[in-house]
């Protein structure tokens, strides 16, 4: 009785949480700091006297907003899915262990500058500060955060891990002995296929201001926005990937970055020659025999009964990196960099410069492993950098394949320095375009030249993006805003420019019309013979071309060049692909689209937007879609085929309909002059909470592409303020 006395005198939050008198003291004062200001959107406005204070308060909102998205992301990086999610996730585990240790991040915490520390302190207790404060919240895993955790990404790009083309089936049949595992390679038009970044120079705008356009296509909900002020310079705006505490894509009032996926090359396999001798094992190096380091990696999971469960895993390493498999007779390790101190350091560092000479000086710490940089500034600069950490190498090799790993001539040497990466700054033109896809088109006829660079440095190919960005953006001028958005939600689908000819041919070249299949698909084949090849929610030959390419996909992966840095080529892909196609590659396709059409449906004539919708009906990370409940149509398609704001819907257990999962995420543009003009828009809405008015209330703007105002300067934020409050209350 006196046990539970005395328990019952302690409030319920410290009961739920580890959390000491001091620290929470500590937090209590830190959050009178901060104000935050949600605008009419739920938008999050964070102001605090210091640039830890402004970290402290937006992570607190951040976890108002959708807490189990932060925590998961963070799980993700330590590498204890399994522990929630089972046996299915060890793997996937195994592989972020192997790439990223967690010892190495304490270890750059510890010897971080003191005022990086005092930001990472900030990020951690703004977070248990809101545990804290929501005992009702109850984590997945992570009772307490630590300051080291943002120390486990490289550039702020949450799922930026590289291996060099490792996968998790190949790391899985390395380490269990399992040959039966078997890999296929991804040919789902779901597949994420990367952002857009637009930027317009003085010269071409109405304005004379140069103006950019932030187009990330990302998992649905996997970034919100948000405003984040202080008193010693801090004023940026823009998108985080839950659980950042820096402005990973936006704006400040000097200058705007929007960061696109890269394919620079900046990892590598290496083939090692390993002997077994007694109990360990032994690799040879210029001549000499090093031992093989082993390391025994524990994982913890739910067996199937939910249970918590533990396997160890003997893990090997060379001085290249971890062994990840073997293939073709050749034991595979990788080097990579996906964990970086002066990653964070750049990243935050972006977000208060103030010129375009601070900005190369902050891109010269060499860091940003995974993107390419689309930038505008108020002094009226654009510029594009692909990529930013990238090793030098022997040009001798082959850098697309594993190398030699027994020889030194297969090291990296010094990074390559800004100014020898691929670049341009200021083009003739007047705009920069990148779309995941080759920076030698990035301005037209005055890009950068692929001869005067090694191939490592830029395998990326073109894609149908790329072209249909190219082409609306030749189409313009006296850009505005408005302009600037409408370029940017271009429905034109450029990969139909080929594959619906080459349909057409076959069909009228081949098919009789005393032919059975003529009868079937004359119909068809007329609608899309007259298509404007544009998408709309209204198209029928929307539905017939994205429901027939879909099918064409695995067949076009299966004739693609091994070569990586072929296979990267969309567009190369599609023409090797078509040259090599027989009619019945293509007709047979189509004649099964139109039988499951009609099975599913009745008729084959459906409205695009009949089928392929937008549904958010839950909070829940991965949601179940549902035809019975409601949903909305959406007239864009995947960027695979060309589509600006990429939206990739697919068909779930049990949905005849299609339902969007991925693409535009975080949208906005923005004009520098005098003042910032911008207008934004996000995906559904900015809190995951059903029952909050900002679950949804962005959906049906998402669906139609219509923009909001962003609201930068403070007397605005004050105008449109729902609720002001310091965190906490």
């Amino acid at each position: 009785m006196r046990i539970f006395f005395l328990f019952a005198l302690i409030p319920v939050h410290l009961l739920a949480q580890p959390f000491k008198q001091t620290e929470i003291k500590h937090w209590q004062a830190q959050a009178k700091q901060v104000t935050i200001f949600r605008d009419n959107w739920g938008i999050p406005h964070v102001y605090g006297k210091t640039d830890a204070d402004a970290v402290f308060g937006l992570l607190y909102a951040q976890c108002e907003d959708d807490f189990k998205r932060v925590e998961m992301n963070y799980i993700e990086k330590l590498g204890r899915v399994a522990e929630i999610k089972g046996r299915s996730a060890l793997y996937s585990d195994l592989l972020i262990r192997l790439v990223i240790d967690s010892a190495d991040a304490i270890a750059d915490y510890k010897k971080s500058p003191p005022w990086l520390q005092k930001l990472m302190n900030a990020f951690a207790d703004g977070i248990n500060f809101y545990l804290y404060k929501h005992p009702s919240v109850k984590p997945a895993l992570l009772q307490r955060f630590q300051p080291w955790y943002p120390l486990l990404w490289t550039d702020g790009s949450i799922g930026a891990i590289n291996t060099a083309g490792i996968n998790e089936t190949e790391l899985k049949r390395f380490y269990t002995g399992d040959n039966s595992v078997t890999s296929t390679r991804n040919n789902k038009e779901d597949d994420p296929t990367g952002s857009n970044g637009f930027a317009f120079a003085p010269a071409i705008t109405a304005s004379h201001h140069a103006i950019l356009y932030i187009n990330p296509h990302v998992t649905f909900y996997f970034r919100p926005e948000v405003h984040m002020v202080s008193e010693e310079g801090l004023n940026a705006y823009g998108a985080v990937t839950w659980g950042q505490f820096f402005i990973y894509q936006g704006f400040n009032e000097h200058c705007g970055w929007m960061h696109t996926s890269s394919s620079v090359d900046i990892a590598d396999l290496y083939a090692e020659k390993l002997t077994k001798k007694g109990n360990g094992w032994w690799y040879e190096y210029d001549h000499v025999q090093k031992p093989v380091i082993q390391k025994k990696i524990v994982l913890h999971y739910l067996d199937n009964n939910n249970r918590p469960s533990t396997t160890t895993i003997n893990s090997l390493f060379t001085h290249h990196g971890p062994l990840m498999a073997k293939r073709h007779g050749q034991w595979l390790t990788m080097k990579a960099n996906n964990r970086s101190l002066n990653g964070l350091i750049q990243s935050w560092q972006r977000t208060k410069t103030k010129s375009f000479a601070e900005y190369k000086q902050v891109m010269g710490l060499l860091a940003n492993t995974s993107n390419n940089t689309v930038y505008a500034d108020a002094e009226g600069n654009i510029a594009y950098w692909h990529g930013n950490f990238i090793p030098a190498r022997d040009k001798k090799y082959n850098w697309s394949r594993p190398v030699d790993g027994s020889t030194s001539a297969t090291e990296w040497k010094s990074l390559h320095t800004v100014e020898e990466s691929v670049h341009l700054y200021n083009p003739s033109n007047g705009w920069l375009q990148n779309c995941n896809s080759t920076p030698f088109t990035v301005a037209g006829v005055n890009s950068p030249k692929k001869e005067n660079y090694p191939a490592y440095m830029a395998p990326d190919g073109e894609n149908f993006r790329g072209i249909n960005a190219v082409r609306v953006l030749l189409a313009t001028k006296d850009y505005t805003i408005d302009k600037v958005i409408a370029a940017g939600y271009d429905t034109y689908l450029s990969a139909f420019e080929k594959l619906v000819p080459a349909l057409v041919n076959a069909f009228e070249t081949t098919v009789a019309k005393t032919d059975s299949l003529y009868a079937l698909l004359a119909a068809p084949i007329a609608e899309l013979k007259k298509w404007d090849l544009r998408c709309g929610e209204n198209s029928i030959a929307t539905t017939l071309a994205v429901e027939w390419g879909q099918k064409l996909i695995p067949k076009m992966v299966a004739s693609a060049d091994e070569d990586e840095y072929e296979y990267v080529d969309q567009v190369k892909r599609t023409d090797h692909f078509l040259s090599v196609a027989k009619p019945a590659d293509l007709l047979a396709p189509l004649k099964e689209t139109i039988t499951e059409l009609k099975n599913k449906f009745g008729d084959w004539q459906l409205n695009w937007g009949s089928i392929n919708r937008y549904q958010r009906i839950s909070g829940d990370i991965d949601q179940q879609y549902n035809d019975q409940l409601p949903s909305i149509p959406v007239g864009f398609v995947s960027s695979l085929w060309g589509m600006l704001p990429s939206y990739n819907a697919r068909y779930f257990p049990g949905t005849k309909k299609r339902y969007g999962v991925h693409g535009n995420s975080f949208i906005c543009a923005v004009e520098f002059g005098e003042k910032i003009k911008a207008k934004s828009l996000l995906a559904g809405g900015e809190n995951g909470d059903p029952q909050s008015n900002h679950f949804k209330d962005q959906l049906e703007m998402y669906a139609k592409g219509q923009f909001k105002d962003v609201l930068f300067y403070r007397e605005d934020v004050l105008k449109h303020a729902e609720k002001t409050y310091h965190p906490g209350q």
